[in-house]
């Protein structure tokens, strides 16, 4: 059994947008992130996504069916949880720190076009 240090975690980090594997359990993965500015619309068909601050402001907008806009703010100690199919999109308004739950193999842009923000194959910190 180890720990890990979510400080020493961020440090390693140095690209935004680029999550990074810090721990597995139960098929989940838990990730570290640094985010600044928006980030692609896109949702999980069949996985929800919680992001959790750490460090940072962060909002994440929603979009329904019907293309009604809804957002959630952030700061440090806040979550929220991105349901399956839900289209959202992170926008941090300065450099945030954000942990990330989602099940192992979830893709960052979701059913969103490829671009160069996908991350396929997770560094680990």
């Amino acid at each position: 059994m180890d720990s890990q240090s979510l400080a020493d975690a961020f440090d390693a980090v140095e690209e935004t947008w680029t999550p990074h594997l810090i721990a597995e359990l139960n098929d989940q993965h838990v990730k570290v992130a640094r985010l600044d500015g928006e980030f692609v619309w896109h949702a999980h068909e069949d996985a929800d996504e919680l992001f959790y601050v750490v460090d940072g402001d962060l909002t994440v907008e929603y979009r329904d069916d019907a293309d009604r806009e809804n957002a959630v703010h952030l700061g440090p100690g806040d979550l929220t949880v991105a349901p399956a199919g839900v289209e959202h999109r992170p926008v941090a308004h300065e450099e945030t720190e954000v942990v990330l739950f989602e099940p192992a193999g979830t893709t960052n842009t979701g059913d969103a076009e490829a671009s160069d923000r996908t991350v396929e194959d997770l560094d680990r910190v």
